[in-house]
């Protein structure tokens, strides 16, 4: 059973930075891809980064590009977001994801989902 475990999250003043962390288990990601999407109230869950596990590559929403920087840890099968410059924009419920295939952007494409981290940016 694949579970997902997000931490981190927090209440923050805008300019100010925060780390968020995806725990993996039950499996091994190493052909998989893992995203955080995030959701504010009243809105749709939207995309914020990606990355492919093999490899490394990267993708990131064009709101976050400059000042999220996704990574992942292998041994710890453990999946990253620094977040600097936060906006009051970027408070939301942050999820992790894991998918196999399909397009790393898209949330239909991801097949497991975290519980979610509350991020608050406060102006």
């Amino acid at each position: 059973q694949v579970q997902l475990v997000e931490s981190g999250g927090g209440l923050v003043q805008a300019g100010g930075s925060l780390r968020l962390s995806c725990a993996g288990s039950g499996r091994s990601f190493s052909r998989n891809f893992m995203g955080w999407f995030r959701q504010a109230p009243g809105k749709e869950r939207e995309f914020v980064a990606a990355i492919v596990w093999s490899g490394g590559t990267t993708s990131y929403a064009d709101s976050v590009k400059g000042r999220f920087t996704i990574s992942r840890d292998n041994a710890k099968n453990t999946m990253l977001l620094q977040m600097n410059s936060l906006k009051p924009e970027d408070t939301a419920v942050y999820y992790c994801a894991t998918g196999i295939a399909g397009s790393i952007r898209t949330a239909g494409s991801y097949n497991y989902w975290g519980q979610g981290t509350q991020v608050t940016v406060s102006s």
